[in-house]
């Protein structure tokens, strides 16, 4: 009986499923104003806005902070999106499509005309931890 007892945590982990942690940090922010709209999703039609995907995790934080650890993620295919939101008014600012505020994506691909596909910023989380190092672009 002991025997079955000590065997009952190890039962609990084969069921459990994997998890990892993501580390992202945003390097060449042009200030410390307003906020930086980070989102990560494993969606490629969801891309880079995270519109209606419910599993895509959108977060907010001050400009200040240039990193950020999502946990508890399961292993995958993963983009992250990031616009540095300057006057806080919740979306990138344009001016003839051209945006006025920062932008980066994970893997920092080359960018052309628009945002890159998914499968240019998209990498892969293993079980344990992960890390983006996304470098901000502005046009202006």
């Amino acid at each position: 009986m002991r025997r079955l007892a000590a065997l009952a945590p190890l039962a609990l982990l084969v069921g459990a499923s994997p998890v990892a942690t993501l580390k992202v940090d945003v390097d060449s922010l042009r200030n410390a104003r307003g906020v930086i709209r980070l989102c990560l999703t494993a969606v490629a039609s969801n891309f880079p806005t995270c519109e209606d995907d419910a599993r895509a995790v959108a977060r907010s934080v001050p400009a200040s902070q240039r990193s950020l650890a999502y946990d508890g993620l399961p292993p995958g295919g993963y983009a992250v999106a990031i616009i540095h939101d300057e006057n806080g008014n919740g979306k990138l600012d344009t001016f003839a499509g051209i945006p006025r505020e920062g932008f980066g994506f994970s893997r920092n691909p080359r960018i052309a005309f628009g945002p890159p596909r998914f499968d240019a910023a998209r990498f892969v989380v293993q079980q344990g931890n992960g890390e983006q190092r996304i470098r901000m672009r502005y046009m202006f």
